[in-house]
């Protein structure tokens, strides 16, 4: 990736250009929160996650003792009796604060109100280019508020206060350049000024805070499940009613005395489970980063009470090393713990949780939520106890001893794993036909190698075609004979394929391939009954 931030909307349009995304029932016209993969999405959504399932449950990491570790899997039903999200706490507490706007009916949830003005709001971006980039830094004209205003405002925010009835907001907002920690341009504050018309506007008290869509002050939170709700069977009604799961722990929860008692498991021990995820979320946003259809890859590891520390700190350090070994840049991840306010219910009386974070393009310079570790301490396995009446302690059978397992859980989002490595690859490069290439590491590569003969004469397909047969039980080969060859390499480094042989003239006289390397676009010759070992070398 070049140094400065690729831009979304690129990566979006590379995305369904290459069939890696398209939008949901596009023909219809779509609909919001719902993406397909297309093939080379699928493919890659594959990597990821039949990378994660190698490590965590074929084979699974070295513990702390030197071990391995015991990680079994589990595929549970999207749809489960509506009593286990009693018991979890979903049913009743599942929510999201959500304010709607009067003027376009818009929701917003309520807590990131101030992120979303920031990022996906058009009327926002335009008053950013021109307070802080056409006017200087921190700097007001009355005269540029009143331009855009009777020009760009008026389609882009017809319900702002400044567009309806512009002398009366300018008359609280003072030309000239604003301290940075007060109402300056850019600042949550300025743009409450920007929908506000009450002359003690410029107090704390008075504010209207604006809707992103068109500018109307919100109306006031409401709290909305997050829950999916359906029915089972021919009647419908409350006695019918359930709901698709908002996420794949409970499964594991509910079948943990199965799992117990139908393998060798013992306390420390893991369940891991990748499946489909479904939230209702009002403003889905960025992409595949917050849809209301999603994947998750979750795994919930059962320990002693008094180890539970012991391995939160094992896990956290896993983890983030599990995302460099996808090819994801260091630099590009972090890790943030939870303040206690945004602390789910089952980690406050815990160790709390940390996330691994990445640096999206729509959150840079900051990051986004890619993955958590949270100690969920005994709560979800005591709460099934508890409505379930089916005991949930584990007895130790070495030291008698009984107790309710601690749970520390890496809960990784597969959909935002495979984003995160998208745009990590996306790499712009003027220097080739194609403008930019996708940096994808050799093994998380959709098309690990392309055999591309020079033309379509049988000369040079015949000796393509048998290299692609024996290239393709092992590696995702790719045999590609239309258009001419630089535009076949052009394709193929939008798709990130690290690989490219080219069957020639000199292959029918001395047996050799022309290899060219997607990073570098360099070129060796390989023999071509080395060509196997040549991927196996690279790629592994």
């Amino acid at each position: 990736m070049a140094d400065a931030t690729p831009d979304m909307k690129d990566i979006v349009a590379l995305a369904k250009r290459r069939g890696f995304v398209f939008p949901a029932s596009e023909i219809y016209g779509g609909i919001n929160g719902f993406w397909d993969f297309g093939p080379l999405g699928t493919a890659l959504k594959n990597r990821v996650r039949d990378a994660w399932w190698r490590d965590m449950v074929t084979c699974p990491p070295i513990g702390p003792d030197g071990a391995p570790l015991s990680i079994v899997g589990l595929d549970s039903a999207i749809i489960q009796n509506p009593k286990v999200w009693e018991a979890s706490g979903h049913v009743g507490g599942f929510s999201d604060p959500m304010r709607k706007c009067p003027g376009c009916g818009h929701f917003v949830r309520a807590d990131h109100l101030q992120s979303i003005l920031a990022t996906d709001s058009e009327w926002v971006q335009e008053l950013y280019e021109i307070l802080m980039w056409k006017t200087g830094f921190n700097e007001v004209s009355h005269d540029h508020l009143r331009h855009w205003a009777a020009t760009k405002g008026r389609k882009s925010a017809p319900n702002l206060a400044i567009v309806r009835n512009i002398d009366s907001v300018l008359s609280h907002i003072p030309e000239g350049r604003y301290p940075e920690d007060e109402w300056a341009p850019g600042h949550f504050k300025f743009f409450q000024l920007l929908a506000t018309e009450q002359p003690n506007a410029p107090s704390v008290t008075g504010l209207q805070d604006p809707c992103p869509r068109c500018g109307a002050p919100l109306g006031g939170p409401v709290e909305t499940s997050l829950m999916f709700a359906s029915h089972t069977g021919v009647e419908q009604n409350d006695a019918s009613k359930v709901y698709l799961r908002p996420e794949t722990a409970q499964g594991i929860f509910i079948n943990f005395k199965n799992v117990l008692d139908s393998t060798r498991v013992r306390v420390p021990f893991g369940i891991a489970q990748v499946g489909k995820a479904f939230r209702n979320e009002v403003t889905p946003r960025n992409f595949i980063f917050r849809g209301r259809e999603f994947e998750q890859m979750e795994m919930e590891w059962f320990c002693h009470p008094d180890d539970a520390a012991l391995w939160r700190e094992f896990w956290l350090a896993e983890r983030r090393r599990w995302w460099e070994a996808l090819g994801i840049r260091p630099e590009n991840l972090q890790m943030r713990e939870h303040e206690k306010d945004e602390l789910s219910h089952y980690a406050k009386e815990g160790l709390g949780t940390q996330d691994v974070e990445y640096r999206f393009p729509f959150t840079a310079p900051g990051f986004g939520e890619l993955e958590g570790v949270a100690h969920r301490c005994a709560f979800d396995l005591t709460q099934h106890q508890e409505h379930s009446g089916t005991k949930m302690e584990y007895r130790d059978p070495v030291t008698n001893e009984t107790y309710m397992p601690h749970v520390i859980e890496p809960a990784a989002g597969l959909t935002r794993g495979v984003l995160a490595v998208l745009c990590d690859a996306y790499t712009p490069d003027p220097s080739r036909p194609s403008g930019v290439y996708l940096n994808f590491a050799p093994h998380m590569a959709p098309v690990t190698a392309a055999v591309l003969p020079l033309t379509a004469k049988p000369a040079h397909v015949e000796p393509a075609t048998k290299l692609y047969m024996a290239l393709r039980p092992r590696f995702a080969a790719e045999l590609d004979v239309k258009q001419n060859i630089g535009k076949r390499y052009a394709r193929q480094d939008e798709i990130g394929t690290p690989y490219c042989f080219t069957v020639d003239n000199d292959t029918l006289s001395d047996q050799t391939v022309t290899v060219r390397h997607r990073n570098t676009m360099a070129q060796e010759r390989v023999a071509l009954d080395k060509v196997p070992a040549f991927l196996a070398e690279k790629v592994g």
